[in-house]
């Protein structure tokens, strides 16, 4: 897949796995009868996973100096992935799927629209045109939608 349309395609089963995974671990949280356990394990399930995929692809594990190298706040995902994992497992059965999925969409989009417009964090810049603007605006009135009725 090096097309443009295979990689809107993967983009979009993503986002398919993406919505699977919420409600999943929305049933793990009921299961365990807890959101944090669910986030638990959600997380060492997929470190299990990605350690399957580090042997089969035989990487070589990286140095202590290369992990060094990393900025402070290259480290701040595992949190920030935990974060969005235990909120999502408490918010599904309060607000639904599609309120939840929408909602994070909407705050996905604003935050990309200022990474991109001002290059934070050495995303390259993307200005944030009036095009752009109005695309987000079209998303939230979207989510408006989608979530009051």
């Amino acid at each position: 897949m090096t097309s443009p349309i295979g990689f809107y395609l993967a983009a979009m089963l993503a986002g398919v796995a993406f919505v699977v995974q919420q409600a999943a671990n929305a049933k793990l949280r009921g299961a365990l009868g807890s959101g944090l356990w669910a986030g638990f394990t959600n997380f060492a399930v997929g470190g299990i996973a990605v350690l399957v995929v580090i042997a089969i692809l035989r990487e070589s594990v990286p140095t202590i100096s290369a992990a060094g190298r990393a900025p402070w706040y290259a480290w701040i995902g595992g949190g920030l992935g935990a974060l969005y994992i235990v909120g999502s497992v408490f918010l599904l059965p309060r607000i639904g799927a599609a309120s939840l999925i929408a909602l994070i969409l909407v705050g996905q989009m604003l935050a990309s629209l200022a990474f991109d417009h001002f290059g934070l964090m050495g995303v390259p810049v993307h200005e944030a045109n009036s095009f752009r603007i109005f695309g987000a605006v079209l998303l939230i009135a979207g989510v408006a939608l989608i979530s009051m009725f």
